[in-house]
């Protein structure tokens, strides 16, 4: 098999814990998690991607900002992977799982801050929206542990984009 060959279907491995909810539940919030890790790692990739590359005026402060966005989505795809595996899941969180099963949008070509600020933003925003969506499917499902988990993760998110967006609002 090469490097190459594409990811075909993640297996939905559920394995024996002690955990008192449902295999089940447990099955479908694992499936759920799981998807949300994928963009968690493809969201972390793309922060460093600014991070890298941002050029311009404001350069020191958006690469310092971009660095910190990067390292607590690092801290969310933690808490997705390890909640995977507390349920009894694997997770599935290699650059070549993410980027077969992200939901997020390619990072575009950008050259300059603000081209860099308005792609995070959309990145931001668009992870957000999933992980809201999350919350309340976990909350379904009778699990609201994950869901607090997900909550977490979505304070987190709208204090980011609101950081990030900042630098649009002063431009106007």
């Amino acid at each position: 098999m090469s490097a190459r060959t594409v990811i075909k279907e993640k297996a939905n491995v559920v394995y024996a814990t002690h955990n008192d909810l449902p295999k089940e539940v447990r099955s479908s919030v694992i499936e759920l998690v799981d998807a949300r890790l994928a963009d968690s790692v493809d969201l972390q990739t793309q922060m460093k991607q600014a991070h890298w590359n941002v050029k311009g005026p404001d350069f020191i402060s958006l690469h310092k900002l971009f660095d910190e966005v990067t390292e607590d989505v690092e801290e969310y795809v933690d808490l997705l992977a390890e909640r995977v595996v507390q349920l009894g899941g694997v997770a599935h969180g290699t650059a070549r799982q993410a980027a077969a099963h992200s939901t997020l949008a390619e990072y575009p070509p950008a050259r300059d801050g603000h081209q860099h600020v308005e792609a995070v933003s959309l990145a931001l925003a668009s992870y957000g929206k999933s992980v809201r969506a999350a919350i309340d499917q976990t909350d379904r499902f009778g699990d609201k542990d994950t869901a607090d988990i997900f909550t977490e993760i979505s304070r987190g998110v709208d204090k980011w984009l609101w950081f990030v967006e900042a630098h649009l609002n002063a431009e106007r």
